[in-house]
Formats: C-alpha cells, structure tokens, sequence
C-alpha cells in the first residue's frame, strides 16, 4: 500500500499570539482595540478554551478617546478579532507597535469589518429616543408593505 495523502488544515479558531488585535469587552477601555504585544501567562484556563490567562497589549489608536495604554489584562475581558499583526515581534515596544498598526489600516479593516458595522448600528439604536425608535417603526412597516405587494404581484402573474 502506498502512502496516504493527507490534506492537514489549520484550526479555524482565532489563536492568542503576539500581534493578535483584540476587542475589550469588559473594564475602563470597553469597546476599543489594542494588540498583543507579549504574553505574560500561560496557565491554562478550564472555563474559557483558551490557552493563555493574561497578555501585554497596547492600542496605539490615532483617533481620540480610542488608544489604549500598555497594560496587562486578563484575555476574559478581551475579544479576539481575526485581525492580526504580522510578524510583529515579542514585546515590541509602544513606537513599533504604533508604526505596524498605522502601517497594516488596523482601524481602517476594523473599520470596514461586518462586526464593527453591526457594533455601531447597535450603539446607534441604543440611543435613539422614543420618536426616532416610532419613526424607524413606521418606515420598517412601509418596506415590509412594498415587499408584500411585490410578492402579490409576483403571485398573480404566476397563477395566470
């Protein structure tokens, strides 16, 4: 028998590595984004599946209110994003991480991701008042109105 031809993918999952970019969830800094510049603890957590318990990270944002100080923070209050620098090296200072984050439009892909869009399409409705909230009802209903009765005309046409 000859050797069997095997086909090895990588894991889907989103791994914890220097030069990930993630998203806090949780703490003073939620909502904004930083990368993983070190990784301080490799204790494996049982709860979370994930191999690591803390990381350095550093969020070199250029816009304002949206950078991120280096600190540690336990990987439970962040959201790994696909978005990854590469070959950013291992305790990179805050220069070179601010130069491959400008260099890479970290927040220009973030920016055009499906998620930041819905984030921010969340954040929006969450501040609507209660006539905006009425407004966007009856425009909804309208749509929803004009989609019906393309359908009926669809159908009738089908039937004769």
């Amino acid at each position: 028998m000859g050797e069997a031809d095997i086909d090895v993918k990588a894991s889907q999952w989103r791994m914890v590595e220097v030069g990930r970019v993630v998203l806090f969830s949780n703490g003073p800094h939620t909502g904004r984004l930083a990368t993983i510049v070190e990784i301080i603890d490799h204790k494996r957590i049982t709860s979370i599946d994930m191999r690591y318990k803390q990381a350095l990270v550093d969020g070199p944002s250029s816009r304002e209110r949206a950078a991120v100080p280096r600190h540690a923070i336990s990987l439970a209050n962040v959201i790994l994003t696909p978005i990854v620098i590469p070959k950013l090296p291992r305790a990179a200072g805050t220069g070179a991480v601010a130069k491959a984050w400008e260099k890479e439009g970290i927040e220009q892909k973030w920016d055009e991701s499906a998620w930041a869009k819905k984030r921010e399409q969340r954040e929006k409705r969450r501040t609507l008042s209660d006539f905006e909230r009425f407004k966007v009802m009856r425009l909804r209903k309208q749509a929803r109105f004009e989609v019906r009765k393309a359908h009926a005309k669809v159908r009738a046409s089908a039937k004769s």
